[in-house]
C-alpha cells in the first residue's frame, strides 16, 4: 500500500511539474505560432512538449514574462491573441519578415518593459493605444514601413529610455510635450518624413546621449541648449531643411556642435559662442 501512495505522490509531482503555464498563455503561444508559419522558423517550437523548453520563451510562476525570436524567420503577422500575454515584459521579434499592422491588443501587456519589433515590415500607424504601456522602457519600430503622425499618447510613456522609430515613412511634427520623457536617453526618428522645428522643449531630456534627426525635413535652428546636456554624446541632424548645416562630433559630453553658414560656407561658427 505504501508502496502505491508512493508512486501516486510521484505521478502527481510530475504533473505539476509540467502544468507550468496557463492555458491563456499557451493558446497565445501556439496563435503566434501559427500566425507567423511556426513550422518554417529557423528554430521552431515542438508544440507536444513541455512550453518551458520552447526556444525564446521564458516563465515565471506559471506565466510567459519573455519571447525572444530575433533572426528566427518569422513570416507573416502578428495577431490579437498576444495580447492575452499579460504578464510579458519583454517582446523581441526584430529581424524578421512580420507584416501587417501592430495589433492594438498589445496595449493589454501592461507589465511590458521592451517592444522591439525592428526590421521588419509592419505597416500602417503607431497605435495611440500604445501609450497605455506606462512601464515600458525600451520602444524599437526602426525600419519598418509605419506611416502617420508619431501618437502623442507616447508623451506619457514616462518611464522611456529608448524610443528608436528610424527609417520608417512617419510625418508630423516632434511634439512640444516631448520634455515628459525626463528617463529618455535615445531618441532616433533618422529617416523618415517629419517636419517642423526641433522644439526646444527637446533640451530638457537630462539624460539624453543620443538624438538621431537625420534625413527628415525639419526646419529652423538646432536648440543651443543641447550643449548644455552633459550626457549627451551624439547628435545627428543632417539632411534636412535647418537653418544651417550642422556639423556633429560625437562621442564628447557634452558634444561639440558646429555648422556652416549656409549664406558663407567659409564659415564654420560654434553654436555656443552666438
Amino acid at each position: 500500500m505504501r508502496y502505491f501512495k508512493f508512486i501516486f505522490f510521484c505521478l502527481l509531482l510530475n504533473t505539476f511539474s509540467y502544468a507550468s503555464v496557463t492555458s491563456n498563455d499557451k493558446d497565445a503561444l501556439i496563435a503566434l505560432y501559427n500566425a507567423t508559419d511556426g513550422a518554417h522558423w529557423n528554430t521552431s517550437w515542438d508544440l507536444n512538449t513541455a512550453v518551458e523548453s520552447w526556444y525564446g520563451v521564458k516563465l515565471e510562476n506559471n506565466r510567459v514574462v519573455e519571447i525572444s525570436l530575433r533572426f528566427n524567420n518569422l513570416n507573416g503577422v502578428l495577431p490579437q491573441e498576444i495580447g492575452n500575454l499579460t504578464s510579458l515584459k519583454t517582446l523581441n521579434l526584430g529581424f524578421n519578415k512580420l507584416k501587417g499592422k501592430l495589433p492594438v491588443s498589445l496595449q493589454n501587456l501592461k507589465a511590458l518593459t521592451t517592444l522591439a519589433l525592428f526590421m521588419n515590415q509592419f505597416e500602417g500607424t503607431i497605435p495611440e493605444e500604445f501609450g497605455a504601456l506606462k512601464n515600458l522602457e525600451i520602444l524599437k519600430l526602426y525600419s519598418n514601413k509605419l506611416e502617420g503622425d508619431l501618437p502623442n499618447a507616447l508623451m506619457g510613456l514616462t518611464n522611456l529610455k529608448e524610443l528608436l522609430l528610424g527609417s520608417n515613412y512617419l510625418t508630423g511634427h516632434i511634439s512640444t510635450e516631448i520634455y515628459a520623457l525626463s528617463k529618455l536617453q535615445k531618441l532616433s526618428l533618422v529617416d523618415n518624413k517629419m517636419d517642423g522645428e526641433i522644439p526646444v522643449e527637446i533640451v530638457q531630456l537630462s539624460n539624453l546621449e543620443e538624438l538621431l534627426l537625420s534625413s527628415n525635413q525639419f526646419e529652423g535652428d538646432l536648440p543651443i541648449g543641447l550643449t548644455r546636456l552633459t550626457k549627451l554624446n551624439t547628435v545627428m541632424v543632417s539632411d534636412n531643411n535647418l537653418n544651417h548645416e550642422y556639423i556633429t562630433i560625437s562621442g564628447k559630453n557634452p558634444p561639440s556642435l558646429n555648422y556652416f553658414d549656409l549664406a558663407n560656407p567659409t564659415a564654420i561658427m560654434d553654436i555656443e559662442k552666438e
